[in-house]
This record gives C-alpha cells, structure tokens and sequence, in this order.
C-alpha cells in the first residue's frame, strides 16, 4: 500500500512513542542537576543495570531542609516494579525506611506512616512516598508499555498517561528530541515528565520550575522545557474554564438570600443581590428588587451568602487557582513565585482562560549563600537590593517579601525603597536579628507565627537560617504566655506600629501538634478522604518528631501559639488569614482554628473578607457586598456564625459574576464532591 504524505507524518509520533515503549531505561549510570528556580541545590543520581533493576540517590538543599534518599528497585517485564527499598530523610530532615515487595501474587508495603498488602489480579504500580523524581520517569516508562496506557497505582488509584508532544531541544552535545508526557491520576492536575528518544529521563520539573530535575547538558534549554510544560498545562487548564465557568447572558439576580456584612457583622435575611457585568449595582429587600426583564435569576434558598474570601499566604502552581475558587477564595495574594510563568498564570485567571482567583503579587528577595531562599532576587549590597525592589515595583508587584539569608543591614534599604515605591514590605525575619527589630527597621509585617515566638528567644537563638526556627519554638513556646511581661510588651509594640500577622495557624498545627507517622496535618482531617488517593499520602509538611526528652514541651507549643493568637487579636493587632499550605481546604482549616482561638465567628469571617481588602489597599472594589463593588460572592449551605466548620460547606462561588459550582470543579480535579460524600454516608 502507497502512503500519503499526511498519512506517514501523521505516523512519526506513534512510531516515536512505540520506540520508546519498547525500551526500558538504557543501561548505565546518569547524573542529573536538581535546580530550585534554576540555581543549582542537588543532584539525582541513577544507576541502571541491563535487566531494568536501578538504584538512585536523591538529595538537594532547601534553606536547611530537603531529601536525601538512597533507593533500588527491581522492574519486571512490563517496567512495574517487584522490588522497591528505601532509606533516607525526608524534607524536614526526618529519617525514613520504606520497602515494597510481590511475591506470591501478593503486594505488601511497609513506610513510615503506611503498612499494607494487596493480592493482584492485574498489574498494579507501587509509588513509594518519598520517591525520588526518577520514580516519576520509571511510571511513564511502564505505562507506555500497558494496554491502554493504564495502570493501577499502589496503594489506591489509577494512572493514565498522555502524550503532549515531541520537541527538538537543544542540548550541549547537539539536538536532543524529547517527548513530553503527561501522567493524570496521581494528583490534582496531570504530573509531567521529559523523556529523550531512548525512554531516558531528561527532565522532571516541577511547578514551573519551582524545582528541576534535568540532564546537566540541557540545563541551558529548562527555560523553553518549562515554557512547553507550562503551555500544556495551560490548555488543560483553558478546557476547564470553558467547560466550568458560567457566565449570565444578562444581570444576574440573587434572591433569597441571608446575607453577611462584614463592616458592622450582620446577617440580614430575605435579601437580593443584583449584578451586571462584573459588578454589584444593588444590594436590597427581597420584596424591594424588580427583576430586570432578561435577568437570570438565582435563588440562594435562604443561605449564607458572604463575601468571597481571602487567602493572603500562596505560592500558586498546577491546580492551585481551581481549588481556591471551588473553596469561596475569589481574592488571594502570592508570597514568593516564579518570576516568569507566574505572572502569565495571573493573566490567565484575569481573562478567565484558567479558574483562579484576583491575585496580587509580592517579590521575593533574600540574600545569597547555603540558605538562600528558591528565587533569583539574591541582593548583598544597597545597589543591589534597590535595584531588586524596583524590579517589582516596575512590574506590577505591589509588595516585598524577604527572607531568612538577607543581611540585617539590608532591612531599612529595602523598607525605604518600597515604600517610596509605595509597596508594602514583609517577611520572615532574617537570621541574626529580632522580629523587634525587623519591624524597627521598616517592616509592616510578619510572615508565620513561630517568627513572633522567636522573637522571646532572641538573643539566645540567632540563627534561624536551619531547623532551628522549627525545634526551638517546639521546644520554649509554652515557656512563653500572653500574660509575661516580655510578651506583653511585644503585642503593645505590635500594636503601636501597626504591625499585621499573617499567623498560617494551619501550618503551625501541622508542624507542631500533627503526629509524624500520619501524612494528614489535623486541619485537613475532613477533607483527606475525598481528595485523590496519591494526593492524601503528602498533604503534610511533615509533622516535627520531638526528641527524647522535650515530648512534653513539643505538645504544648501549638496550644501556646493558640493562646498568643488570641491575645494579638484582644490587643487589636491585625491579623490576616494564609496558609502557605493545600490550597482553598487549608485556608478553612486556618478559620476554624480562629474560632477555636476564641474570636468570635463573625469577626472571623471579617478577618478573611474586609479586612485584607482594607490592608492590602483595593477595599474600594473588594471586601463587602455592595453596589459598586466586585461582583465576589460565596454562597455557604450552612451558618458559620454559629459554626465555623461551616465554612467548608460552599455550595457556589461567584467571580465578578461569574459563577462556579463547586462540585464540578472538585470532580475536574479527582477529588470527591463534599455533597457525593454526604449523600453516602
């Protein structure tokens, strides 16, 4: 039979795609860069025998933190593995020992917060928990090779694989072409992973760039693999918008609705909201409003309906914008991004091409050396630091954030040129120096609660580039009450410079009160079991293990933390709700533990509505349902003034008019909608 030119070109990537079906990872040992916004912090080596059987050491450096993993493993036929054993630390420097096995038809593995065993009826994948970024490229390799490019995961789930194109790349040694492919089922959004013509790894990277695992010799081309990458991601992301988002063809009117107001903390029923465009026009009596003749009309059933929220501690990648939006967060600020995809990502969500909240952006900048914090901003000298500044000022950032590695003496030149540039400055306090005196020198806020803790240590504990800012506060928070002078003292220096926290109440449970076996951080106890089962096994940060000894004083530090919260906030201290966490489900935790704190409900909600619009300078459109105003509503199928666990029950979100349904979004993602959940049980 004669083909056409069509017909053969059509045939090239299937061909190139069986090519490598049939192969498994080419014998040999590999070196591999681990970049962290494109600087050197690791490396990934891997050392492959002739019959597939591998072994792999994984390690890199995170501001004191980060893996070190010694892996091997034994692959069958179809590239699945038999064998797998593991010892190490994980990313908060936690030792780990994890071994997987088939024998007998029969699976069984054995982790640190996991032990089980499965009989197989069918091929089936075991991802260890703490696998090395090879482990990524070992499962792309076995699902070319199974029927249908599935397989069972281990152990719960099913991964699928997709082809999202092959590309001629640039490479030291010359041209290299690599395929891209895209593995969905494992979390959120699909996972991706950079394969060359022989089925090798060339490249894992993960959140645009956030961290890369690349072939040393095309590390000068990861720009363009993350623009590829990221150009995947972003039609995945665009069908999702077109199919989720529903946009009125006219006005929009909201009737029947108990509706929550910030500025003086009422609820009024039977009220009406009318929007046209992106925009609230009028806010009245149910029995006062006349629908307009083409309206759509909404009925709230009586229902909550409040101001979209806030979370003001993000670091946006992958499915981030969706699950903010699917949780009632309409308005949210990132805290430390990539300097170049991110904000394409804020375009996006802007134009409504992905899901995703009204995001304002603040810079990053640290100071270089073995602690830097993941960014490019590494300033040393006054030049150098408002030369940073300036950048983000010119585009478009409308604050600064600094971190642990800066210079004390850099703090009042980055203060003063931001805010002469009119930007807000915050941050972790940099090493060698009080929270005292980092607000001293300028800085409107702080970033975690453990940095307010750490400023009773001071001068004792200085150092707070390593875990050091972690084990001490776990060790000396209880030591430290609302009613001691020296922390009474702080709240009214607080207070006096008007100096706002940014607590992430959630984080800190994780770290301090989360138990180290269990990959659950407490806030999220709810909601794990309807989130995709790969993506319940790493929802903590990794909860600190106390050493002999200090078990007592560890179990204290968070209820501690509890206690300085409500005391900042009778003082009259500003408090802003983050997480730095799981997004859109953390920041519901990050409420509810307010109420447990003992604010009361209603000012809650104020604190994650009005309150930052007001800090944060755009109150004029945010913050309040009233005419003028942005059309940013949550509808809640519950009463968080009476119960604040409530706040996770939302039940529609609108985005300048525009409305989501939450259980769509939810099932986009993998995860199970809250209602499917509450109908089985």
């Amino acid at each position: 039979m004669r083909m056409t030119a069509p017909l053969l070109l059509s045939l090239v990537p299937m061909m190139l795609a069986l090519a490598v079906s049939d192969a498994l990872a080419a014998p040999g040992k590999r070196e591999q860069t681990v970049l962290m916004q494109g600087k050197p912090a690791g490396q990934q080596s891997v050392d492959t025998a002739a019959d597939g059987s591998a072994q792999a050491e994984f390690q890199y450096q995170d501001r004191g933190r980060g893996d070190h993993i010694k892996s091997r493993w034994t692959l069958d036929a179809a590239g699945i593995p038999t064998q797998y054993d593991a010892e190490g630390n994980n990313y908060l420097k936690v030792p780990i020992s994890e071994h997987f096995s088939v024998r007998g038809g029969k699976a069984s593995w054995k982790n640190d917060s996991e032990q089980g065993e499965k009989a197989l009826s069918a091929p089936a994948f075991f991802l260890p928990l703490n696998a090395t970024p090879e482990m990524q490229a070992v499962l792309a390799r076995a699902l070319l090779k199974a029927p249908g490019r599935k397989l069972a995961l281990l152990p719960a789930g099913e991964a699928r694989l997709e082809e999202a194109g092959t590309f001629d790349i640039a490479s030291k040694n010359g041209p290299r072409r690599l395929s891209l492919y895209r593995i969905a089922g494992m979390n959120y959004t699909p996972d991706s992973v950079w394969l060359d013509a022989n089925g090798d790894t060339a490249a894992v990277i993960f959140s645009s760039g956030w961290v890369s695992v690349i072939a040393p010799e095309l590390a000068d081309s990861l720009p363009k693999l993350i623009e590829l990458q990221d150009n995947a991601g972003a039609q995945w992301s665009l069908r999702m918008a077109r199919e989720l988002t529903h946009a009125p063809k006219g006005p929009l009117l909201i009737r029947n609705a108990r509706l929550y107001d910030p500025r003086d903390l009422t609820v009024t029923p039977n009220t009406s909201v009318l929007v046209e465009g992106e925009r609230v026009i009028r806010v009245a009596p149910d029995a006062a409003m006349k629908a307009p003749a083409n309206a759509e009309i909404f009925d709230a059933g009586n229902r909550f309906l409040m101001p979209g929220l806030w979370d003001v501690h993000k670091h946006y990648s992958d499915s981030d914008g969706a699950m903010d939006i699917a949780n009632g967060i309409t308005s949210s600020r990132d805290l430390a991004n990539n300097t170049d995809a991110f904000l394409e990502k804020i375009k996006r969500f802007d134009a409504g091409t992905e899901i995703g909240p009204r995001v304002l952006a603040a810079g990053f900048i640290d100071g270089p050396g073995p602690y830097a914090g993941p960014t490019k901003m590494l300033v040393a000298t006054p030049e150098e630091a408002i030369k940073a500044v300036d950048w983000y000022a010119d585009h478009g950032y409308m604050q600064i954030k600094s971190y642990s590695s800066l210079k004390p003496e850099l703090v009042p030149v980055i203060a003063d040129r931001a805010h002469a540039r009119g930007l807000r400055y915050s941050g972790h306090v940099p090493a060698f120096m009080s929270a005292k005196q980092f607000i001293e020198g300028g800085a409107d806020e702080l970033q975690h609660m453990l940095f307010v803790e750490l400023n009773f240590m001071y001068p004792r504990v200085q150092d707070t580039h390593t875990m050091a800012r972690l084990t001490e506060v776990g060790a000396h928070a209880f030591e430290f009450p609302p009613d001691k002078p020296e922390v009474r003292e702080f709240i009214e220096f607080l207070k006096r410079h008007h100096t706002v926290i940014d607590p992430t109440m959630g984080i800190e449970e994780d770290l301090f009160a989360g138990n180290p076996q269990d990959k659950t951080p407490p806030g999220l106890k709810t909601v794990a079991s309807r989130l995709p089962p790969q993506a319940q096994r790493n929802l903590s940060w990794g909860a600190l293990k106390a050493p002999k000894g200090e078990e007592e004083a560890y179990a204290k530090s968070f209820p501690a933390m509890m206690r300085l919260l409500k005391a900042l906030y009778d003082a009259g201290v500003t408090i802003l709700p983050g997480t730095d966490a799981l997004a859109g489900y953390m920041l519901h935790s990050e409420l509810v533990s307010y109420s447990r704190a003992g604010i009361p409900n209603a000012e809650v909600l104020r604190l994650a509505t009005l309150t930052p619009s007001q800090v944060l300078g755009v109150d004029k459109d945010r913050g309040v349902i009233a005419p003028g105003k942005f059309a940013d509503l949550v509808l809640i199928d519950g009463d968080p003034i009476k119960n604040m666990e409530d706040i996770r029950k939302v039940e529609a979100v609108f985005k300048g008019g525009k409305r989501f349904d939450p259980a769509q979004i939810e099932k986009a993602l993998g995860i199970v909608p809250r209602k499917a959940v509450a109908v089985g049980q």
